[in-house]
């Protein structure tokens, strides 16, 4: 056997390992494919005979790509450009989905979306994987005690945040995924379904608040359909709450925040303001 196709064996063998420390690093499936498949060019390129310990030593190179990607996307958030999609469904064989599904939850997500890139780094890697801080140190270019304090800061974060119910978060997600596949579809009755009967919409400026749920959706409908918008409305983690956002062409325009009443939306916040978006927590969910 060649040296390429052991180097080859090893990696994959390394694979389910690494694509779950980078989607618990990005809660995003897709960005954890690419952070792995980056890996690879990395290990394809670097001259490997000194390393002793091959999984360590990719996991770290995955870490730091994540790392890159994290503070990448903070800085597009900040821009106003949309999250990358987040997921708690992602797709590979079973192995790998069985690592992924270890420890991962919606609601693990939402505290985690509201970590700085370093301290979700420092969390992820020491609590969920147990590297030490004296590997983690180097990847985010701090002294091992700082290491140490942003994994300590990231935790009192996690552990302060509160509690939230996985099956009534999955519930939620999938009304909001139905008024979505409604609206697709031009379905006023079927989003009108999912709206309590005293539902408030609040229209994004100061002072308007719509009563009149069936005028709101009849508009809204016409409205995608105009623009041909709805494929651009993406269910999303917002302040880490179910809602969802509205960005054409990968650019944030506006979020939905939705409040929530016996399985039903009761109130819905519409926000344009562009200096209110790049304020928000945002992490696009997959819709199937």
């Amino acid at each position: 056997m060649t040296d390429e196709k052991i180097l080859v064996g090893d990696f994959e063998a390394s694979r389910p390992h690494l694509r779950a420390v980078a989607y618990r690093m990005l809660g995003s499936r897709s960005e954890a494919d690419d952070a792995v498949q980056e890996a690879w060019l990395r290990l394809s390129r670097a001259d490997t005979g000194e390393v002793q310990n091959l999984r360590g030593w990719l996991t770290t190179v995955v870490a730091r790509v994540c790392l890159d990607m994290l503070r990448a996307r903070k800085a597009r958030t900040e821009d106003g450009d949309a999250a990358p999609e987040a997921t708690t469904s992602p797709e590979g064989n079973a192995e790998e989905e069985a690592v992924l599904a270890d420890s991962v939850s919606l609601a693990l997500l939402v505290v985690l979306e509201t970590l700085e890139p370093a301290e979700r780094l420092a969390f992820v890697l020491h609590d969920l994987f147990g590297v030490s801080f004296e590997e983690i140190a180097p990847i985010v270019g701090r002294s091992e005690v700082a290491a140490r304090q942003l994994a300590s800061r990231a935790r009192r974060r996690v552990r302060g945040a509160p509690e939230r119910d996985e099956a009534e978060l999955a519930r939620q997600h999938d009304v909001v995924k139905a008024l979505l596949a409604a609206l697709r579809t031009g379905d006023v009755e079927a989003v009108i379904a999912v709206l309590d009967p005293n539902v408030v919409i609040h229209g994004g400026r100061p002072g308007r608040e719509i009563l009149d749920a069936r005028n709101w959706v009849t508009s809204a409908v016409a409205f995608t359909r105009r623009v041909r918008a709805i494929d651009a409305v993406k269910p999303a983690l917002v302040d880490g709450t179910i809602g969802a956002i509205y960005a054409p062409g990968g650019r944030l325009a506006s979020a939905l925040r939705f409040t929530f009443t016996g399985g039903a939306i009761a109130r819905i916040d519409i926000i344009f303001d562009k200096a209110k978006l790049k304020t928000l927590e945002i992490a696009t969910l997959a819709e199937s």
